[in-house]
């Protein structure tokens, strides 16, 4: 930090004509996201070239109502990493976590849930799903909540309409959840 209050910059911004002219697109088309947007202001503003305004980061910082260290990471970026590699998103290195139940086993536990609880259950609760699912060796390990998201998100939707009695005894399409489908009714 020394070293930028005396003026030495580090990570000094020089634009191509192209690189210039690609950035006020971007900014007047307006179709990027936020961050890639404010990413191209830094770069415009930073720029020392004869087009660019060769602002000091305070500079840009009060202008765009940013970080300090959004401007540096920006600068730092371009120099080490290309002009490319500023404006797009980095590629995930991990990759997600597979997928407990597909859809063959999805169905399976589907299945289950909908079949007859052991003998003393009223009904069938996540936990016993748990267990059965592991016994049956539907998979080898899945949590509770695991199983209450796979059929939560099997569950019957608002397109799925059922018909039901209105209190004046016309009968109205209803969502899944009892709520009105729409406001047609039906004699």
């Amino acid at each position: 930090m020394a070293r930028e209050a005396v003026g030495v910059k580090r990570y000094v911004v020089r634009l191509s004509g192209e690189e210039r002219a690609h950035l006020e697109a971007m900014l007047r088309k307006g179709k990027y996201g936020a961050k890639t947007l404010i990413k191209a202001q830094i770069l415009l503003k930073a720029d020392v070239t004869e087009a660019g305004e060769g602002l000091s980061d305070g500079e840009i910082i009060e202008q765009l109502e940013t970080s300090a260290s959004m401007v540096y990471r920006v600068r730092k970026q371009l120099i080490e990493e290309g002009f490319a590699a500023v404006l797009t998103r980095k590629p995930h290195t991990r990759p997600s976590v597979p997928r407990i139940f597909d859809g063959e086993k999805e169905a399976r536990l589907i299945a289950l849930s909908c079949s007859t609880p052991p003998k003393g259950y009223a009904r069938w609760t996540l936990r016993l799903l748990e267990k059965k699912v592991v016994e049956l060796e539907i998979v080898e390990t899945a949590s509770d909540s695991t199983i209450g998201r796979v059929l939560k998100k099997h569950s019957q939707t608002p397109s799925q309409a059922a018909v039901g009695d209105s209190p004046a005894g016309r009968r109205q399409l209803r969502r899944g959840d009892g709520g009105r489908c729409q406001d047609t009714s039906f004699d």
